[in-house]
C-alpha cells in the first residue's frame, strides 16, 4: 500500500493530496528513509511523521484502502512511548507560552491607535 494512501486512511490528513505533499516535502520518512508518496509500507514498518510542531513515530499494525471512522483508524498504527512522551511535553511548553500580542490584521481603530502612538514620538 502507498504512504501517502496510508496516513490518509489513518487519518493524519484529511486528503490525499495534502499526505501526498508532506511526503513529496520530505516530512515523511519510511523505515528511516525519506519515502516518496508511492512508497509501499507493511506491517512492521516504521513511520516517521512531521507535522509541525509535533512529530509522530509510529509503527504500522495493518493496512486498509479506506478511510473509516477514527476507531477503525487508530488500529492501523502504534505509537512508540517516546514518541507520545515527547508530544506531551510540547504540549505542555506550548500551553505555558504567552498568547501572541497580535491576532491577525489591525482594525481600524488599531491602525489609528499605532498612528497617533507614532506620531507622539516624533514629537518628543
Amino acid at each position: 500500500m502507498r504512504v501517502d494512501k496510508w496516513l490518509w486512511a489513518a487519518r493524519f490528513f484529511k486528503t490525499r493530496s495534502l499526505a501526498s505533499d508532506a511526503t513529496e516535502s520530505g516530512k515523511v520518512q519510511v523505515n528511516g528513509e525519506r519515502a516518496k508518496p508511492a512508497k509501499a509500507v507493511k506491517p512492521g514498518d516504521t513511520i516517521h511523521l512531521r507535522k509541525p510542531p509535533y512529530e509522530y513515530s509510529l509503527v504500522v499494525k495493518a493496512l486498509s484502502d479506506r478511510r473509516g471512522p477514527a476507531k477503525e483508524a487508530q488500529l492501523l498504527y502504534e505509537e512508540t512511548a517516546e514518541s507520545i512522551a515527547a508530544r506531551a511535553a510540547l504540549s505542555a511548553e506550548l500551553r505555558e507560552m504567552p498568547p501572541p500580542l497580535f491576532k491577525g490584521r489591525p482594525t481600524k481603530k488599531d491602525r489609528r491607535d499605532i498612528e497617533k502612538f507614532f506620531a507622539a514620538r516624533e514629537d518628543e
